[in-house]
């Protein structure tokens, strides 16, 4: 497999700094994955972003910003009379609760065009996206999405899902549930949270997270639990589990799902099992939440 499409929104993060200030930045949690699969992945092998951003400064400087982070950025749409989303980042305790601004998201027009998605698609072999990919899209916008996510996997590209789960983007409980099964259905692998299952769901046990994904048509299940164990499943590898290594301080959980899915796929391009790659995204989530904001390049220094 020799390049990874990420396809989503990224926005202008404001996130904590020193002395009570806030510093700006660029991320967005199908952008955060791509940006560490970047650094993790051989050169050969490509990573991409798709997006829509407006015509003004603040999307110029995002998009010359996702292309300074060896990301390609060459799918990018442009869309007159939008612009970027905005969040900010709070923390309490090392967990983030976030406020945003994104009514003129151009983002939220990314599959209008199908022939464009169709286009992208083409050049990848593994395409991740997420459950705020999906939940910021029209209903109608949501459904040409996963049509071209089944047309690129009839024609041998791997779908990756993070579930990602933002319910104040749903219409409610049951259209989130709607989504998350619709965009299950047109993945190969699904990498859900347990507590975000139970929120949902309503799952006990990260076994019935399992089950449904897999009636859903997916090949591997990851069910990520924290700082908990991880409960894995592959059609070819059968069951297993990993404990995660203890955590000594917990700074920022900001991007600690984001960052596992680009270990994990990572690993998967270049040849690991389910195990191996879930070890391998456990361990770079565990860095990531012990430093401040979405991206941090320190940990690769």
């Amino acid at each position: 497999m020799s390049r990874l499409l990420c396809v989503g929104e990224i926005m202008v993060e404001m996130a904590p700094a020193d002395g009570g200030l806030f510093g700006m930045g660029f991320a967005g949690d199908t952008f955060n994955t791509a940006w560490y699969a970047r650094r993790l992945l051989p050169d050969d092998v490509g990573v991409g972003y798709l997006t829509a951003v407006g015509t003004d400064a603040v999307s110029d400087s995002m998009v010359d910003f996702i292309a300074a982070q060896g990301v390609d950025a060459s799918a990018v749409q442009r869309v007159p009379d939008r612009t970027v989303g905005l969040y900010m980042i709070q923390l309490q305790d090392g967990e983030r609760s976030f406020s945003y601004w994104r009514g003129q998201s151009a983002a939220k027009t990314l599959a209008d065009d199908a022939a464009a998605l169709d286009a992208a698609f083409a050049e990848a072999s593994v395409i991740q996206f997420s459950g705020i990919t999906l939940a910021i899209l029209s209903d109608a916008a949501r459904a040409r999405f996963c049509a071209a996510l089944t047309r690129a996997r009839a024609n041998g590209a791997h779908v990756a899902f993070d579930t990602n789960l933002r319910p104040r983007l749903w219409a409610g409980p049951q259209a989130m549930r709607d989504g998350l099964l619709l965009g299950a259905g047109v993945a190969d692998t699904v990498l859900p949270s347990f507590d975000e299952e139970q929120m949902c769901f309503g799952d006990a046990t990260p076994a019935e997270t399992i089950a449904r994904y897999r009636a859903a048509g997916a090949r591997t299940v990851v069910v990520k639990n924290g700082a908990d164990r991880c409960h894995i499943w592959d059609a070819d590898e059968g069951e297993a589990t990993h404990d995660p290594a203890p955590v000594a301080r917990v700074v920022d959980s900001t991007a600690a799902g984001d960052s596992f899915g680009a270990g994990f796929l990572a690993a998967r391009m270049t040849g690991a099992s389910a195990l191996e790659a879930t070890q391998q995204g456990a361990a770079l989530a565990g860095k990531v939440v012990q430093k401040r904001g979405a991206l941090a390049p320190e940990i690769f220094e």
